[in-house]
């Protein structure tokens, strides 16, 4: 540590930090542009000019390191003159068309014109015109004569996104910032450009000219996609979701989200949605009030439960929904008296294991890991935050080793690659263990042969500090997912390595927190849809894409006597017999249990659209109509304290003890029959499948032409 002197306070700070760290630290704020916490330094605007005493002219904060002794004024003459003389230039060619432009009233370039800009400028000549540019259905580049090139949005592609789609070419007047040869910008982050970009040169297409940022009021929510539980600030106007941005956690999503958090919300008032209970009669869809469709359900249920027993009802729900629905759920099914409840929609393996599926550390750790493991997954599709942070941590020397059914572009180096169809990944996983037992002189736990390929991951797994095995989407949905947690316990026992899934919901935690699964004698999804039941209650679901068995899966459950979905959109119409308009998660209040165990809550930030309801509510409901105790909740909060009492009490961070990933190791190794079902990255949820600017992008389409090769 070193002492500075700062607008003469005291400030102790880091040997090697920069003016604008101890600035910072000291509370004091400095003019600037091109800086950005969580970005290298570039130094392109100079708007950050202070005084230093001893040095001959102003310089840039963002680039001086500190020394022993040096002594700043960021608020002298000279230092506010030079920043005017900086905001002078910046102006020159700026277009004066604030009273349009969609970053009115955030933009840092108007607030800072205010203070350090002048009345009048001196300069006469035409302005700069830079030509618009479509770079994709997200991003809007409709204005980049407002460019100030301060390579924010270029240096985030290349350092935290990990593709560099953005750059500069020309110089001079000439340059401008732009895509290579006409391209599309298609990370799956590529949002947060709009966000850092101090000035209205990259804005929002979809969100573009239909609200003014002092017209919105801001409330906070939590990303239901993935396991991420990236946190929300939602922007609403008139009861109407208008656009999404990151709320700041450090961790969990950083300053980050990803464009499924970002742009799924237009779904939310999309065509689509389900804003009155609906009846099939006669083959025909029609409107029903709510007290004849939930009297419809109850009179089924029972009906039912008499004709064919208790066993001849199940539900399915979708680890999308909140963990007080799915609490409910469960409840109402083993009130009815069936333990036919599950959420593991996709999987393929259903054995019994002990305590809950999870990450296995913490997600803010996944940027200081030394070694990884990955297996069974599309990281950089499946989980773009958790790969941002593995990016990260690759920087400052991680070595990733992946195996997978195929190479594919993780926009990071890959230390070392296995590429086995999914059938052999036990067999190429047990023999990775093999490896390190050859490299640790002790017996192999499986059989397995230390391959070339599978002695190079030992042999790195072995080195460094921190390290996980992580287990993908494909991994989780496995038919040997089982196998493959023993076979990866026991590697990562032996290189000390932690051991985590890295879950594909938002609340996947939660579900198995929540106990949606099949108690004694229950049905699993697998048999649930495979035809065994005569009424299904769906939660939120779509089994066409969210079941493992898609199309058979809708076939079965087309032959059940009664399918009532509850959902926010009309879904599953062709043989659904009631439809129960739900709540979305803007329009709900509940809690998100993410990958690492984290308990988020958080209130409805719109009222229902229409005649919806929060699913809680009309789960409530159907139990009190048929006749179960227990259900006298007055709020979503007292379902969330009957969960906490039954469960002993669920903490702000779950503690690793109540959660694990235990698993024996398999007494064989065999072949694995079929493919892990995986959603694509825009079809994992009801919400983000309607989506409509995500479902135009390129990695949508792609994901589209893939879904048609297999199909044919």
């Amino acid at each position: 540590m070193i002492e500075i002197e700062l607008d003469g306070k005291k400030v102790d700070i880091v040997e090697g930090s920069m003016i604008m760290h101890a600035a910072d630290k000291a509370g004091t704020y400095i003019p600037h542009f091109c800086y950005h916490k969580k970005l290298s330094i570039a130094a392109n605007c100079r708007m950050c000019l202070v005084d230093v005493e001893k040095m001959p002219k102003p310089m840039p904060a963002c680039a001086t390191p500190v020394t022993q002794g040096m002594i700043v004024r960021t608020k002298s003459d000279k230092a506010i003159k030079a920043q005017k003389s900086v905001m002078e230039f910046l102006l020159i060619n700026h277009p004066l068309d604030c009273p349009i432009c969609d970053q009115g009233g955030e933009c840092q370039l108007q607030d800072l014109a205010v203070g350090y800009g002048a009345s009048n400028s001196r300069y006469e000549e035409e302005k700069r015109v830079v030509f618009h540019k479509d770079v994709g259905p997200l991003i809007s580049m409709e204005e980049m004569s407002r460019c100030i090139h301060c390579t924010r949005c270029v240096r985030f592609g290349q350092e935290v996104a990990g593709v560099m789609e953005l750059g500069m070419s020309h110089r001079g007047e000439h340059a401008e910032i732009e895509t290579f040869v006409g391209q599309s910008v298609d990370s799956e982050l590529s949002g947060n450009m709009i966000d850092i970009c101090p000035v209205g040169a990259l804005t929002s297409k979809p969100f573009r000219y239909s609200a003014r940022t002092w017209e919105l009021s801001r409330r906070k929510s939590v990303s239901p996609h993935d396991s991420t539980g990236a946190n929300l600030i939602v922007q609403v106007k008139n009861n109407k979701v208008m656009r999404v941005v990151p709320l700041e956690n450090e961790a969990v999503n950083e300053c980050w989200i990803a464009d499924r958090d970002r742009f799924s919300y237009e779904a939310l008032n999309g065509e689509e949605r389900l804003t009155t209970p609906m009846l099939k009669q006669g083959g025909v869809w029609k409107s029903v009030d709510w007290q004849t469709a939930l009297e419809y359900v109850a009179n089924g249920l029972k009906q039912i439960k008499a004709n064919h027993g208790a066993s001849a009802i199940g539900t399915l729900v979708s680890p999308h929904s909140t963990l007080e629905e799915i609490y409910l759920a469960g409840a109402l099914m083993r009130g009815v008296g069936s333990e036919n409840i599950d959420y593991r929609l996709r999987n393929a393996d259903f054995a019994a294991t002990p305590g809950a599926r999870y990450l296995g550390t913490s997600i803010a750790s996944l940027s200081q890991m030394q070694r990884v493991l990955v297996v069974g997954s599309n990281l950089r599709k499946d989980h773009p935050l958790f790969a941002q942070r593995i990016r990260q941590a690759v920087k400052i020397g991680c070595a990733v080793n992946v195996l997978n059914e195929q190479a594919q572009d993780w926009a990071m180096p890959i230390a070392n690659l296995v590429t086995a169809p999914s059938s052999q990944w036990l067999q190429a996983l047990a023999d990775v263990a093999a490896a390190v037992a050859a490299e640790k002189g002790v017996p192999a736990p499986v059989a397995g042969n230390a391959t070339p390929a599978s002695v190079v991951i030992a042999k790195s797994m072995l080195g460094g500090e921190s390290k996980s095995i992580l287990l993908g989407n494909a991994a989780a949905h496995h038919a040997q997912a089982l196998a493959l947690l023993g076979v990866a316990n026991w590697i990562a026992a032996q290189s000390g390595a932690t051991v985590g899934y890295l879950t594909e919901a938002g609340n996947t935690v939660g579900a198995q927190l929540a106990g949606a699964m099949p108690g004694n004698g229950g049905l699993n999804a697998g048999q649930m849809t495979a035809g065994q039941l005569k009424a299904v209650v769906l939660l939120n679901n779509e089994p066409a894409y969210d079941c493992a068995g898609g199309a058979a899966a809708v076939q079965n459950l087309g032959k059940a006597e009664m399918v009532v979905t509850m959902s926010p959109f009309k879904a599953n119409m062709e043989f659904s017999d009631v439809l129960l308009p739900i709540a979305p998660f803007t329009e709900t209040p509940g809690t998100f249990v993410n990958a690492e165990g984290r308990v988020q809550s958080f209130h409805a930030v719109v009222r229902p659209l229409g005649e919806t309801r929060p699913a809680w509510k009309v789960l409530r409901v159907l139990a009190n109509m048929l006749d179960l105790p227990g259900f006298a909740f007055e709020s979503s909060q007292d379902v969330l304290a009957q969960m906490h009492k039954n469960n002993g009490g669920v903490p702000d961070l779950v503690p690793a003890g109540a959660l694990s990933n235990a698993a024996s190791l398999p007494s064989a190794i065999t072949a694995a029959p079929g493919l892990p079902a995986v959603a694509a990255i825009y079809q994992l949820d009801s919400i983000v499948r309607r989506a409509p600017s995500l479902q135009l992008t390129a990695d949508a389409r792609l994901s589209a032409s893939s879904a048609e090769k297999v199909l044919s």
